[in-house]
Protein backbone atom coordinates (compact mmCIF):
# COMPACT_ATOMS: atom_id res chain seq x y z
CA UNK A 1 0.00 0.00 0.00
CA UNK A 2 1.56 3.82 -1.13
CA UNK A 3 0.99 6.15 1.32
CA UNK A 4 -0.87 9.16 0.28
CA UNK A 5 0.46 12.75 0.50
CA UNK A 6 -1.41 15.83 2.29
CA UNK A 7 -2.22 17.67 -1.29
CA UNK A 8 -3.48 14.28 -2.40
CA UNK A 9 -5.85 13.54 0.10
CA UNK A 10 -7.19 17.39 0.10
CA UNK A 11 -7.41 17.58 -3.59
CA UNK A 12 -9.32 13.78 -3.24
CA UNK A 13 -11.44 15.28 -0.44
CA UNK A 14 -12.04 18.58 -2.05
CA UNK A 15 -13.16 17.11 -5.20
CA UNK A 16 -15.80 14.47 -3.27
CA UNK A 17 -17.38 17.25 -1.37
CA UNK A 18 -17.90 19.64 -4.50
CA UNK A 19 -19.32 16.30 -6.26
CA UNK A 20 -21.51 16.03 -3.34
CA UNK A 21 -22.77 20.02 -3.24
CA UNK A 22 -23.29 20.34 -6.73
CA UNK A 23 -20.20 22.93 -6.72
CA UNK A 24 -16.98 23.60 -8.28
CA UNK A 25 -14.01 22.35 -6.37
CA UNK A 26 -12.41 25.91 -6.51
CA UNK A 27 -15.81 26.94 -4.09
CA UNK A 28 -14.75 24.32 -1.31
CA UNK A 29 -12.33 26.04 1.00
CA UNK A 30 -9.43 23.63 2.76
CA UNK A 31 -10.36 25.94 5.87
CA UNK A 32 -13.98 25.40 6.14
CA UNK A 33 -15.25 23.29 8.76
CA UNK A 34 -17.12 20.24 8.13
CA UNK A 35 -20.05 21.14 9.99
CA UNK A 36 -20.47 24.50 8.02
CA UNK A 37 -20.48 22.04 4.52
CA UNK A 38 -24.26 21.90 3.36
CA UNK A 39 -23.85 18.04 3.35
CA UNK A 40 -26.32 15.77 5.65
CA UNK A 41 -25.46 13.01 7.35
CA UNK A 42 -26.17 10.48 4.99
CA UNK A 43 -23.90 11.92 2.28
CA UNK A 44 -21.51 12.18 5.02
CA UNK A 45 -21.43 8.87 5.42
CA UNK A 46 -21.05 7.95 1.79
CA UNK A 47 -18.12 10.40 2.09
CA UNK A 48 -16.47 8.62 4.60
CA UNK A 49 -17.25 5.10 3.32
CA UNK A 50 -15.61 6.12 -0.29
CA UNK A 51 -12.82 7.48 1.88
CA UNK A 52 -12.14 4.20 3.66
CA UNK A 53 -12.56 2.63 0.50
CA UNK A 54 -9.98 5.04 -1.60
CA UNK A 55 -7.29 4.81 2.27
CA UNK A 56 -7.90 0.73 2.12
CA UNK A 57 -8.53 1.63 6.04
CA UNK A 58 -11.34 2.20 8.32
CA UNK A 59 -11.54 5.04 10.41
CA UNK A 60 -12.32 5.91 13.39
CA UNK A 61 -15.51 7.63 14.31
CA UNK A 62 -14.14 10.48 16.08
CA UNK A 63 -11.82 11.36 13.18
CA UNK A 64 -13.54 14.14 11.67
CA UNK A 65 -14.19 15.48 15.25
CA UNK A 66 -10.64 15.96 15.39
CA UNK A 67 -9.57 17.17 12.37
CA UNK A 68 -12.57 19.61 11.05
CA UNK A 69 -11.61 21.01 8.20
CA UNK A 70 -9.93 19.67 4.74
CA UNK A 71 -6.62 20.75 6.00
CA UNK A 72 -6.65 18.99 9.04
CA UNK A 73 -8.23 15.97 7.40
CA UNK A 74 -5.98 15.81 4.63
CA UNK A 75 -2.85 15.99 6.70
CA UNK A 76 -3.74 13.40 9.48
CA UNK A 77 -4.56 11.33 6.62
CA UNK A 78 -1.14 11.42 5.50
CA UNK A 79 0.07 10.45 8.62
CA UNK A 80 -1.75 7.55 9.00
CA UNK A 81 -1.20 6.33 5.44
CA UNK A 82 2.34 6.41 5.62
CA UNK A 83 2.16 4.87 9.23
CA UNK A 84 -0.06 2.15 7.65
CA UNK A 85 2.66 2.01 4.26
CA UNK A 86 5.52 1.85 6.66
CA UNK A 87 4.25 -1.33 8.75
CA UNK A 88 3.52 -2.96 6.07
Amino acid sequence: MAAVTPDEAETWLIEKIAHRLGVDPSEVSREVYFDELDLDSTEALILAGELENWLGFELSTTTLWYHPTVKDLAGYLAEESAQRAAAA
